[in-house]
This record gives C-alpha cells, structure tokens and sequence, in this order.
C-alpha cells in the first residue's frame, strides 16, 4: 500500500477517483464530493492535503487531511461536516492504512487523528499498542418501519399529548399549520436565505455562528443543497404558522435513509409552543406514509429532545494513530493524570 498528497485544493482533479472509491465502498452521502467540494472551497485554508493509497493496482483509500499541532496531522473537520473525510475499501486493515499514511506526510507526524467516525458505518477497531480509540459523541437515529401509528404510540406520553394541545390550541386560535418540502435546485438559494433569517434572529447571532446567505456557512449549504438537489438527493423541510415560517430542517438523502444536517426556528414564537417538534411530527408522518426510507438521522449531539423521539443511540469514535507504541503509552498516562490544582494563599 503506497500512500501519495497532493494539495486538496485541486480536489476537483481528484474528484471522479475519489467518487469512484466511494461508490465502490458504499459510503454514506455525506462522504460524496457533493458534500466534500464546497467544504474545501468555503472552509479549507490551503493547508490541506488531499491524500491517497494505491493498492493492487488502484486506489484503496482516500482522506482530506490536515495540520493538526505540533508534530501531528489529523482528518479536515470542520463543524458542518458530521463525519470525518476518509474513504476506504472496508477489507484492508484501518491500522495498516493509518501507519502507511504517517510515513507519507510532510514534517515527520508523530500522531495521526482520524476524527468522528460512525461505528455503524466502519465499525470501531480495538485498540492495539499503536492505536487508541476514543468516545466522540452519542448521535441518534430513527428506524422508520410500520405505521406512524404505531411509532407515535411507542412515544412518550407527554410527547404526545403536549403536541396534541399545542396543536388544538392554534386551531382554536384559527392558526393553519403547514408543512412544505422543496426539494429543487433552484430553490435552493431561498431555502439558504430563509433558514439564515430564522437563525439570525436567534442567539447564534450573537454568537457570530448564524448562517447568513452571504457568509461562508450560507454560500456553502447553498452549493451543497443544490448539487444534492440537482441528482433528486436533497431537500428543505419548512414549517407554518399560518404564513410565519417558524422552523425548517436542511437534509440530504442517502440511498435509503434521510439525513437532518441543521434545524432552526423562530424563536419569536411563544414560549409555550414548540414549532420544532411540531414539524419534527408533520415530517415524520410523512416519512412513515411514504415508506422511501428506513432511517432517519440526526448526526449530532444528542440532546434531551432526541430521547423523546428515539431511543436509538450509538456512541460515534475517533482514532488517534501513534507512530510509535511508546508515544501511545505517554500519551495514554498524560491523558490519565488528574488535573493540577491551583496553588492556594
């Protein structure tokens, strides 16, 4: 196995090698050039490289990769991508592709960190004496099988019946609610542009962290939606309050699961009304009416919500790759030492 970089800014040289791997792997969509160009364009600073193993007389695995500190590279993370950005063929051994790839990087690495992996995807590697794994986060899903009926029936009874009176009081109010779903390239640009209003208006503002459609994080969903959008594989859920738009979800599709990327809502709506959860209601429905899919994925933190909608949790990992078994023991001891405690008067 031979590993060889080049600079990911001429990913798009690389980009039908790399959808070839990752049609052959079977790998989720997040993992697609769709998904991986625009990060690059609107995220990458040029320190990245874009690495690749040639293996039996072709191209085994593939990763964005990057400066990490000090004598360590790791896979390009950043936060709007869910998964780290490494693709490789399932029958070759993780390890022996990491320690391949040390010896290809620039400036010597002492440690290679591969970042949020899915283990229902690659499953977690066990550790060894040059390979540590650890715990990233809890992420959830939804199994979508049999009726809605059923599933809503398996929810919590406060779920249920907190939506149910959130629901008869805006009817009593004479307040329609209305779920619309775009799904078109060329909406996609107004679905950006919506989505950065209700999150603008919310504390990301002040954050600094709301998409806006002309930052990179809204030039980015937009490019992304659309190429999705373009090959029938992406789309934007909206929700109404009568004509308010109160909550939207920005997804993309991924052979038989739908994937949930951000979920903003208007958080001028009362307090005692949760626009979120009741489109979270509508869409899922909808979802279990269709009967397109199987799954429903949250990628992300798992928050208290998420338990009342599933009960479907896997703990997501990364990989910190030594290059010497005697750097991961260090490691390992550092990692374990209780934190100092500050000198007292």
């Amino acid at each position: 196995m031979k590993w060889r970089t080049v600079p990911a800014a001429r990913f798009a040289e690389h980009a039908q090698t790399w959808q070839t791997l990752h049609a052959a792997t079977g790998a989720s969509a997040l993992l697609s050039p769709d998904f991986v160009a625009p990060l690059l364009a609107e995220f990458g600073t040029g320190a990245e490289l874009l690495a690749y193993c040639e293996h039996a007389g072709a191209v085994a695995a593939m990763a964005i990769v990057v400066p990490s500190g000090r004598g360590s590279w790791a896979s390009f993370q950043p936060s709007q991508a869910p998964l780290g950005l490494w693709l490789q063929r399932p029958e070759l051994p993780l390890e022996a592709l990491l320690a391949g790839l040390v010896r290809a990087l620039p400036g010597f690495p002492l440690v290679f960190g591969l970042t949020q992996m899915d283990p229902a995807l690659m499953p977690r590697p066990a550790d060894s004496p040059s390979l540590r794994t650890l715990d990233y986060i809890d992420t959830a899903r939804v199994t979508i099988h049999g009726s809605f009926e059923a599933y809503w029936t398996a929810r919590g009874k406060n779920l249920r019946s907190n939506l149910k009176k959130q629901r008869a009081r805006l009817d009593k109010e004479g307040v329609p609610l209305r779920l619309q779903l775009s799904r078109d390239a060329g909406d996609m640009a107004q679905a950006v542009a919506d989505y950065g209003r209700l999150e603008g208006s919310g504390w990301k503002a002040g954050c600094g962290t709301a998409v806006d459609a002309s930052n990179a994080q809204g030039r980015y969903y937009r490019r992304m939606l659309e190429n999705f959008c373009a090959r029938g594989a992406g789309c934007v859920y909206r929700y109404f309050f009568g004509e308010q738009l109160v909550a939207m979800d920005l997804c993309i599709e991924d052979g038989d699961s739908i994937i949930v990327l951000k979920t903003s809502y208007d958080e001028s709506v009362p307090a005692n009304l949760s626009p979120t959860l009741l489109m979270r209601e509508a869409a899922c429905r909808q979802l279990f009416d269709e009967g397109k899919y199987t799954r429903l994925e949250f990628y992300g933190r798992v928050m208290e919500w998420h338990l009342r909608w599933t009960d479907e949790v896997r703990t997501m990992y990364h990989v910190n790759y030594y290059r010497w078994p005697g750097l991961r023991r260090l490691h390992t001891m550092l990692a374990s030492r209780p934190p100092a405690r500050a000198a007292t008067q």
